[in-house]
């Protein structure tokens, strides 16, 4: 790209974007022809599904790197799936590419009146109040606030989405501070099946005591009833993410990649002094630990 400085809202020069956009189109058409490749003839839209969720997924990784190089080769990837699935679906006489680009685009236009029409719209929350408006208008044969939340959404996303599309009839707290009430309700109501009591017992948080094995509950009664709590509190912290506009997928997400660079990092500490894990203490482990977790802070911008 040019060095020069970019105008926000500029579109690609459609004479250098068309025929590679063509040709991505012809070569994906080729792959599905009868003299191209039997694994893509093969495909239908439900078997490609694990490849879509997995370059997502990707695309994702390569935008927490801030690598534009790997940002840019995962959009492709998804793109490929969306000119892929289209043509599955011309293949079986269902769609064509043409109408789902034209859909998206009439779909852009009608949801955005504020830009493309006369509604006023000055600030992100008149946005979105005339979002809800809009799609209920055009779903009014939903009976349900929340009929169009896609099941296969990653749990705590769902949970997010589901409490915005209440919180967008009013039924959502107040104050945003009153979850943390909640959230305590939530813990107690799961150290009570955990513990017997609604007191979380004190253990001093230290890495030399002794290991304690774990013991799974063996009542499948309880177990349920303790399943259930659990599920309350992950819902509420959930719900918090959201009212202070943290996805909370997205920083479990971050989390547990960022655990998984200090517990590597362990690893190789172990591996330069010759010791196997399984060997080295829960003392030296942590140790280990604390020093990745320091030198990420000290890199950090």
């Amino acid at each position: 790209m040019s060095d020069a400085q970019p105008v926000h809202g500029t579109a690609p020069d459609f004479q250098e974007l068309l025929p590679e956009f063509e040709r991505l189109c012809r070569i994906v058409a080729k792959l599905r022809s009868p003299e191209g490749c039997p694994w893509d003839r093969q495909q239908t839209m439900k078997t490609i599904k694990p490849y879509t969720l997995e370059e997502t997924y990707e695309l994702l990784e390569a935008i927490d790197s801030d690598d534009s190089a790997a940002i840019q080769e995962e959009l492709g990837d998804v793109l490929l799936q969306v000119v892929l699935d289209s043509q599955i679906a011309a293949d079986e006489r269902r769609f064509e590419l043409t109408a789902v680009v034209r859909q998206i685009a009439d779909k852009m236009v009608r949801r955005h009146p504020h830009v493309f029409g006369d509604v006023e719209a000055a600030t992100t929350e008149d946005v979105r109040r005339n979002w809800i408006v809009l799609k209920q208008q055009e779903k009014p044969t939903r009976t349900s606030q929340l009929e169009g939340i896609p099941v296969a959404l990653p749990e705590l996303a769902r949970a997010a989405r589901i409490t915005a599309r209440a919180a967008a009839v009013g039924y959502d707290f107040p104050d945003r501070r009153m979850l943390f009430d909640k959230l305590k309700e939530e813990l107690a109501e799961l150290s009570h099946e955990l513990f017997g009591s609604a007191d979380i017992p004190e253990v001093a948080a230290t890495v030399d005591a002794v290991r304690v094995p774990d013991q799974p509950i063996s009542d499948l009664a309880t177990r349920e009833r303790a399943e259930s709590e659990l599920g309350d509190v992950l819902f509420v912290l959930a719900n918090v993410g959201r009212r202070w506009g943290i996805n909370p997928e997205e920083a479990l997400r971050k989390s547990n990649a960022k655990f998984t660079r200090r517990f590597q990092a362990i690893e190789a500490a172990m591996k330069a002094v010759g010791q196997d894990m399984q060997d080295a203490s829960l003392i030296e482990m942590e140790e280990a630990y604390q020093a990745a977790k320091s030198k990420e802070k000290r890199t950090q911008p």
